[in-house]
């Protein structure tokens, strides 16, 4: 099996992990909540769109075209159990954890 072809089944084969993250400005303190159905992919789409200048949260758009890629902060928050939940189910639990941090952070909630 050529690298490519290995390096592409262990990526398939990884076990995904739904959570809840944050984005962080370190030079405005501002905190930005978010939750995903993969947490090892969701920075690299979030820093993605924000690079486009098209990011849907226009205060974390307006922050990052402020202070640049160095004043930015991705941290994941917490690992969310949704294995044997329907899309329903998964969404609802996310969101519910995602509206915990916001409230415990005191951030804005991301989509």
């Amino acid at each position: 099996m050529s690298g490519r072809k290995a390096l592409s089944r262990a990526y398939k084969e990884r076990k995904i992990e739904a959570g809840v993250y944050a984005v962080r400005c370190l030079a405005s303190g501002e905190v930005w909540v978010g939750s995903t159905a993969d947490l090892a992919t969701r920075q690299s789409g979030v820093w993605f769109t924000l690079r486009l200048g098209s990011h849907r949260e226009p205060t974390l758009q307006a922050a990052w075209n402020g202070h640049g890629i160095d004043a930015f902060a991705f941290e994941p928050l917490e690992t969310v159990d949704v294995e044997g939940l329907d899309n329903f189910g998964r969404t609802s639990r996310l969101k519910d954890r995602r509206d915990h941090w916001i409230g415990t952070l005191n951030a804005r909630g991301l989509n």
